[in-house]
């Protein structure tokens, strides 16, 4: 089984080499592409020789993540974050789960640093996530070469284009997860306060189900998050 591990990126220059090493400890036999999105700090060039293909696309994280699964090889697409820790053997615990011939693809829990927040956060998000069918790129979401292809990839819209991929997996076949942990960064928590965007991303998610259009919740999150909304939601 050929996997190929799709990473988007744009301007992080801090991170990327970093994680590109990490990655390579993680997943030593995966195919790594890095999707970036027209970084101007020079992230393009410390990708370079970290990596099996550094892909150039226009900017957002759907088109990107697109971008490098039309360049990848390997039969197993995995879209994982640039600022994520991943587990031991992840490769060989996304190969037990897409061994079953009924699932479709996957994804891992994730774990936030210590804190009341966060673990409120984590929890709540895990479980309302399982009943509502929503899963973030956060959780390193995986699936068949074939069935990306069937789905048509990434939807091109300015928010939430990992939830909406999602829900067209689920739609192909099952979808399992692994109990295994994808350590998540604060970073954006931390930018912009824990209470803050827990409460914009309860916000947006509440209205996503109600249907409210993903253009009318981009212009919402970008006024609930101001001018940080480069730091989470590259996509607006």
């Amino acid at each position: 089984m050929q996997f190929s591990i799709i990473v988007p990126v744009f301007n992080e220059a801090s991170l990327i080499r970093p994680f590109l090493q990490h990655l390579r400890e993680r997943a030593p036999e995966a195919e790594i592409i890095v999707a970036d999105g027209g970084s101007s700090d020079g992230t393009d060039r410390l990708a370079a020789g970290f990596c099996e293909q550094l892909v150039e696309s226009e900017r957002g994280r759907g088109r990107q993540m697109n971008t490098g699964a039309r360049a990848a090889r390997g039969e197993i697409l995995w879209f994982v974050h640039v600022d994520a820790r991943l587990p031991f053997q992840c490769l060989d615990e996304i190969g037990r789960i897409i061994d079953d011939p009924d699932v479709v693809g996957g994804y891992f829990r994730i774990r936030l640093p210590r804190g009341l927040v966060y673990r409120l956060t984590d929890s709540f998000a895990h479980y309302a996530g399982i009943l509502l069918r929503m899963r973030c790129g956060d959780h390193g979401i995986f699936c068949r070469r074939t069935t990306f292809l069937d789905i048509g990839g990434f939807p091109d819209v300015p928010l939430m284009e990992d939830v909406e991929f999602f829900r067209r997996l689920h739609r192909c076949g099952r979808v399992q997860y692994s109990e295994r942990r994808i350590i998540v960064s604060p970073r954006r928590y931390e930018a912009l306060g824990r209470t803050r965007l827990t409460m914009a991303y309860g916000v947006i998610a509440t209205l996503y189900v109600f249907g409210v259009p993903l253009s009318m919740l981009a212009r919402i999150y970008r006024r609930m998050c101001c001018n940080e909304c480069e730091v989470i939601a590259p996509n607006a």
